[in-house]
């Protein structure tokens, strides 16, 4: 029993000190409810910009492709992008991403995407 009696303050200061924190319940439940409430929209924001991430990447992945192989058959790098197309490497040049370009160095033969 005294055993039991000597636990007893621990057991109240305890439950004291843990209600004592900045956010009441009620304040962090409302605020989890904001956050739970705006998630779809930052994860739709999130899936369209790694969409669109992915879709520079795989672009410029291909593009450098095509050069090396117009490199490989025709032993030279093209001038252009456009001499892929009327080589017949390419059937079109990628319209960039909104807001970005694509950049060639004929030197080089690599193709980037850049911000404007």
């Amino acid at each position: 029993m005294a055993m039991k009696l000597s636990l007893l303050p621990l057991l109240v200061s305890t439950a004291l000190l843990a209600g004592c924190g900045k956010d009441s319940t009620a304040s962090q439940a409302a605020k989890n409810a904001n956050e739970v409430a705006s998630a779809p929209g930052n994860y739709l924001k999130t899936i369209t910009d790694a969409e669109k991430s992915s879709e520079q990447k795989i672009d410029v992945a291909a593009l450098n492709k095509v050069v090396q192989q117009f490199n490989v058959q025709e032993g030279r790098n093209p001038k252009d992008l456009n001499e892929l197309v009327t080589m017949r490497y390419l059937g079109k040049v990628p319209e960039p991403p909104y807001g970005y370009k694509i950049t060639y160095d004929a030197t080089s033969g690599q193709v980037n995407v850049v911000k404007q």
